[in-house]
């Protein structure tokens, strides 16, 4: 190892013990506590305000506004604004982007909502606690999401401060109360009845909580009851929108986390391979969480709610890398280590000149030209259908008729 690999490591441990964090839950049964420790309201007198970068729409909008709620594959700068390590907020991060800068964003460049904005003739969407709590900026839409957020509340707590599923739709509620404050309950049921909402979010109830046991829940729950737990919560959720008179749903299902460069590295893939039992689980969260949609869309009467499977359109890019350009399957752009999968991206030293054709941007997140892949097939089906009953297009095409 070099100094300056040496210099990078040094950092990283630094910054790792002196970054503040909270303590995982202890016991299973707490898994779906919902009570909120920090108060995230952008009226609290605390909080700052850091302007999301907006961007024009270029077409007559589809739809009256994009919601999106998740983890770090969504987060648009969140996190931006809690204590805790899951951070991108350091070039080399957004180094790609429209701006050239970081701004939460976990990937070198755009996140597949940026993408279905575009679509959606939208502007970006802006982080809820990166907006004034104004009507102008949140009337085009907002953005939950937080990394290192998972279903189970304390999933990710390790990592520090993040917003839940729950506390995310608590959010939703109070961004709906404001609506009605402000334009009107009848104009606020039509603004979110008629936009979209999308939901990413899981990972990290592997990542942080199952795969590393904690409170000895491996114990308890099998995978499978596992995903069954999952999926029956994030049901509930979505319950809890249509009750807000939330109308239309994406629902995203999990990449196959078993081939991101840090399980990998972790348990000594050779060749690159994919660690199969993990994608075995996620394979089985999904199919779980697919079922649910169907129940869904027969019980909600009005509601529209889809499911894309993010495993499926994300194992076409690696099995046919070739055909979408990309030649680096299983190292990341940014990182040290094999496969550039033992530290995380906190240097731009650390990255390669050129992600576009790479997978893999970091030890979990996918590059900006993978996002774009993939918000097509949400969008349309254009590479591989990956989205059932129907995809974005057809929703918004049914419910015009």
């Amino acid at each position: 190892m070099d100094f300056s690999a040496i210099k990078i490591l040094f950092i990283f441990i630094f910054i790792y013990f002196t970054y503040p964090k909270t303590l995982a839950l202890i016991y299973p049964q707490d898994l779906i506590t919902h009570d909120s420790v920090f108060d995230f309201s952008p009226f609290s007198p605390s909080f700052s305000i850091s302007p999301a970068p907006i961007f024009p729409p270029t077409i007559e909008p589809l739809v009256p506004a994009l919601f999106v709620i998740g983890d770090s594959s969504v987060d648009c700068g969140t996190n931006n604004f809690l204590g805790t390590f899951a951070r991108a907020d350091r070039l080399p991060y957004g180094r790609d982007f429209d701006t050239h800068q970081p701004t939460g964003r976990f990937c070198n460049g755009r996140i597949p909502v940026d993408y279905l904005a575009v679509r959606l003739g939208l502007p970006f969407v802006p982080s809820y606690l990166g907006q004034a709590g104004s009507i102008e900026d949140m009337i085009l839409g907002v953005n939950y999401a937080s990394a290192g957020a998972g279903i189970i509340f304390s999933s990710g707590s390790e990592l520090g401060q993040h917003i839940s599923l729950a506390q995310q739709i608590e959010q939703v509620t109070d961004t709906i109360q404001q609506f009605i404050m402000t334009i009107g309950e009848e104009a606020t049921a039509d603004l979110i009845s008629t936009s979209v909402f999308y939901i990413s979010i899981g990972t990290n109830d592997y990542i942080h909580y199952y795969l590393r046991n904690v409170s000895d829940v491996q114990s308890v729950y099998l995978p499978w009851s596992f995903n069954q737990f999952l999926a029956q919560t994030m049901k509930q959720e979505i319950k809890n929108l249509y009750n807000a008179n939330v109308r239309k749903v994406v629902v995203m299902g999990l990449a196959p986390i078993g081939c991101a460069p840090y399980y990998l590295w972790l348990y000594h893939s050779k060749n690159g391979q994919c660690v199969e039992t993990i994608n075995d689980m996620i394979l089985e969260f999904n199919f779980a969480v697919r079922y649910i949609v169907a129940e869904l869309n027969e019980e909600l009467v009005g509601a529209t709610v889809i499911f894309c499977d993010a495993f499926e359109g994300s194992m076409d890019i690696i099995q046919n890398h070739d055909r979408y350009g990309f030649n680096v399957t299983d190292e990341a752009c940014c990182g040290l280590g094999k496969y550039k999968g033992w530290i995380l991206c906190i240097s731009p030293e650390m990255a390669c000149s050129n992600a576009s054709n790479h997978i893999w941007w970091d030890q979990f997140h996918p590059t900006d030209a993978v996002n774009a892949i993939l918000a097509d097939n949400v969008w349309s089906g254009l590479h591989t259908p990956m989205c059932y009953p129907m995809n974005l297009q057809d929703m918004l095409a049914q419910s015009a008729r």
